[in-house]
């Protein structure tokens, strides 16, 4: 603090001297002789300085010559003394001939001065408006630093992590080298650098790590947010350009979500990536289209598995021994940074008692809590499902059963048989678990959906199609890509329900609209085979969804129509032990031929009216609420179904 305080102290001294050179050639123009005692001043003040004055900065950022830079305190000396030369109000006119080596071009819009927004015209005469220093600049010369207001609202700093993986530093090494080599070139023009891949995989990290190694700021400029009006970008090129030297900042083009729906917003961006002549970091999903300028892209995988278990072996500490496997098969689930590594560990940590013996407490606490730490941020696109069933409460033939245990077989053992038995070497592609739940309605699909995610320990989330879906072209396609992109760090079990709405069969191309649906589903297809999870989607209508869809699924289960049989197991099954009954026949009520979802509702409205009545739940409730939800069905309710019920 004592050297920032010096340095303020003597700049001010600095400016003190150079405003009152000025000052001294202003008084001679209008008369007034005076000594010439500020050249001496100035050239004492700059001599006690270790680091330049700012207005000396200021000049050599923007090469100003020495006529400019007397202009540039004529219009500052207003500012900051009160009575400067007199009262004289500062104009062009006065400085051609009061100030020396004065020369025309420093009034032109080109020139350094009004280019850079250095002063501004306070009328429109070029010579005889008063000149006004920009805010920013004046704060400038007088030590003060801040992100001039214009940009505030466009950009956002970008903190550097505290620390990286090891694979990222040494992406981040790389790239400084390659940026300090090209500095030090004739040219001294840094390439723009371009991150490619999914989000979160550290590319912002890596690149305000780079920034803060070479003395930079990194501020954000999201995609959506760029001028998409060719005059107002060229005012926010000038003022960001104008920011480099003065605060050492760097510009980070957030293209991650790029509108690529929105050509004018897309050509501004083009135009901001080829004309900002600054240092500028790209982060994207999968790289930009080639334009004239040259850009270094960079493609930024997730960490690795072995990778994350270094770092879960080192947040654990001892504790990592008694884990025994866990610690892999936790690495291989949930592709945390470090920061969520670390913190997770903490938590599972603090979560055991002194007196734990078992190493089953701490495994357990470990997995809940990388649970929370990768716990997506869908917003309305999805909504995370409570899992409340379990295998007892799904009737289903064995066949059925027994592919719900192969899939959490697939899901269990994922890590063993990609990564060290091999086979994620050979091909990238086919490594998703894509799952189809056909039947009719309330054949238990969600309920199957349910017993997996809480039989593998894993967030259940319900992907609202009416949020996704969209009638703009392409817009299907982003939000979409955000919901496989946030879930992709915990695979959490992705719920596509009534999925023929989305899946459905690719049509013939008539139109524009036809062809961009089609490349929708083509996309849905590569997608749902990279996606690290388990997909799971319902239909109601099988023949409705697309065939190569189809194909490309690992597992196809069929839910049917409970029999008698099935619908007396569900019956028995139906309330909960809480719950008062008097004289339910299960066998009786299975002659009801509806499927498991409806006999949820009857035996739910049931107990109600039976709450209603203060007395336990009866067949004459269930016959009642049978009648409600035969109604609901616009289904006649025969003679048959409810004989002998009361």
């Amino acid at each position: 603090m004592r050297g920032t305080s010096d340095w303020e102290k003597a700049n001010q001294r600095y400016l003190v001297a150079a405003l009152a050179e000025v000052g001294q050639a202003l008084d001679r123009h209008r008369g007034q002789g005076a000594p010439d005692l500020a050249s001496g001043q100035l050239i004492e003040a700059a001599e006690a300085m270790a680091a330049p004055p700012a207005l000396d900065t200021l000049c050599a950022a923007f090469r100003l010559s020495e006529f400019e830079r007397a202009v540039l305190l004529m219009a500052a000396g207003p500012e900051l003394e009160a009575g400067f030369a007199g009262g004289l109000v500062p104009t062009f006119s006065v400085a051609l001939a009061a100030l020396p080596e004065a020369h025309w071009s420093a009034l032109s819009p080109a020139g350094a001065l009004r280019h850079w927004r250095l002063v501004e015209l306070d009328g429109t005469s070029p010579t005889t408006s008063p000149l006004k220093l920009d805010e920013r600049i004046l704060h400038f010369l007088t030590g003060v630093q801040y992100l001039d207001e214009r940009l505030a609202g466009r950009v956002d700093a970008v903190q550097p992590p505290s620390e990286l993986l090891p694979s990222q530093q040494r992406l981040a090494d790389r790239l400084s080298s390659l940026w300090l080599r090209a500095a030090s070139t004739e040219e001294g023009a840094v390439p723009v650098v371009e991150l490619t891949g999914a989000p979160g995989v550290g590319k912002r990290a890596i690149a305000a790590t780079l920034c803060a190694g070479l003395g930079l700021s990194l501020w954000e400029l999201p995609a959506a947010a760029v001028p998409a009006d060719p005059a107002e970008l060229d005012g926010f090129l000038r003022l960001w350009r104008r920011e480099v030297p003065l605060a050492n900042r760097a510009l980070l083009l957030g293209d991650d979500d790029s509108p690529a729906d929105e050509p004018a917003r897309e050509a501004a961006v083009t135009r901001l990536v080829e004309r900002l002549e600054a240092p500028l970091l790209v982060v994207s999903r999968s790289g930009r289209r080639a334009g004239r300028q040259p850009m270094l892209s960079f493609t930024v995988a997730a960490p690795g598995a072995a990778e994350r278990s270094e770092l879960w072996r080192d947040a654990l500490g001892e504790a990592a021994v008694s884990l025994d496997g866990q610690v892999d098969h936790v690495a291989s689930q949930f592709q945390l940074g470090i920061g969520a590594i670390r913190a997770a560990g903490a938590e599972a940590l603090g979560a055991l008692s002194s007196d734990s013996e078992a190493q089953e407490p701490l495994a357990r606490a470990l997995w809940q809590a990388c649970r929370r730490q990768a716990r997506p941020a869908l917003g309305s696109l999805a909504r995370r499902i409570e899992p409340r069933a379990n295998r007892g409460d799904l009737i289903l033939p064995e066949r059925q059963r027994a592919v719900l245990r192969e899939i959490a077989l697939h899901v269990r053992h994922r890590q063993r048989v990609y990564e060290e038995w091999g086979f994620a070497a050979r091909s990238a592609r086919g490594q998703g678990l894509g799952a189809l739940f056909a039947g009719a309605s309330g054949t238990g699909k969600t309920m199957a959906a349910e017993v997996l995610a809480a039989e593998l320990e894993l967030d259940l989330y319900q992907i609202d199609l009416s949020s996704v879906v969209s009638k703009y072209i392409g817009e299907t396609e982003k939000n979409l890509s955000r919901v496989f992109d946030a879930a992709e760090a915990g695979g959490a079990i992705l719920l596509f329900d009534e999925a023929d709405a989305l899946f459905g069969k690719r049509s013939e191309v008539k139109d524009s609209h036809d062809r961009y649906a089609n490349l929708e589903v083509s996309y849905l297809l590569q997608r749902m085979e990279s996606y690290r999870g388990l997909a799971v989607l319902t239909s109601n209508r099988k023949s409705a969804l697309d065939d190569a869809f189809l194909r490309r699924l690992r597992f196809v289960v069929e839910f049917p129509f409970p029999d008698a049989v099935a619908r007396e197991q569900i019956w028995r099954r139906i309330y909960p032990e809480a719950t008062p009954v008097n004289g339910l026949d299960p066998t009786k009520l299975a002659r009801l031929n509806v499927a498991g979802g409806n006999i949820r509702n009857i035996a739910l409205a049931a107990a109600f009216l039976a709450a209603g009545d203060d007395r336990p739940v009866g067949m004459d409730h269930l016959l009642r609420a049978a009648q409600g939800e035969y109604a609901k069905l616009e289904k006649p309710l025969g003679a048959a179904e409810t004989r002998g019920w009361v």
